[in-house]
């Protein structure tokens, strides 16, 4: 009889991909005390198949769960990595148009008294250039209305004290309408209109708009 009933599980086995273990549990069992030690041992089996088979479907469902994951995680990943790139883009073009409007340059350069107004020079439109650099020193030019430097300045005071504003007022004289530049060479004291290359010993240009 043990022998039928293994048959018979092989039969159902062949036929079916997944057989329901529950199914197989319900097979009737012989009746009659002979075979029972070979009925004991197909319960074992199938209780050893029953879990073999939950095993797999637990493995099963646990890498489509995961596969499932990381599909809904994915789509979102790249929309984002989208938005940053286009969100990227838009900034460096806002830098580009921002540099592009700083590239006017004063031509010819001047330089003014508190009176003249600063700006972008031409010969249309006569403006003092308060963006300039000193191409010896490598600074930034300061100014100050309605001040003058003290006739005591020289280079060493420049030298440890630009562009420190708080140091540099100690040389700094109260005196209305001119207009006191400076960088860490160079220092000039300016009541009117001039342009620079008329001053042979500076060497400040405009360091554009």
């Amino acid at each position: 009889m043990a022998k039928d009933l293994d048959e018979l599980l092989d039969e159902v086995e062949s036929k079916f991909c997944r057989p329901d273990p529950l199914r197989l549990g319900m097979v009737e069992r012989p009746r009659g005390g002979g075979g029972g030690g070979g009925i004991l041992s197909n319960d074992r089996n199938r209780a050893e198949a029953k879990e073999n088979l939950r095993s797999t479907e637990t493995f099963k469902k646990e890498h489509d769960l995961d596969s499932l994951i990381n599909e809904i995680f994915e789509e979102p990943n790249f929309d984002k990595k989208r938005f940053k790139l286009k969100s990227k883009s838009s900034g460096n073009t806002s830098v580009r148009a921002s540099f592009q409007g700083l590239g006017k340059s004063c031509s010819p350069v001047y330089l003014g008294g508190s009176a003249v107004p600063c700006g972008i020079g031409t010969n249309t439109s006569q403006r003092a250039c308060d963006h300039l650099r000193c191409i010896a020193c490598d600074f930034w030019v300061v100014s100050y209305d309605d001040y003058g430097w003290d006739k005591s300045c020289d280079y060493l005071f420049f030298r440890n004290n630009m562009p420190e504003f708080h140091k540099l007022k100690t040389k700094l004289v109260k005196k209305k309408g001119t207009r006191a530049y400076a960088c860490q060479c160079s220092w000039r004291t300016v009541g009117e209109l001039t342009d620079v290359q008329t001053d042979h010993h500076l060497r400040w240009v405009c360091g554009k708009h």
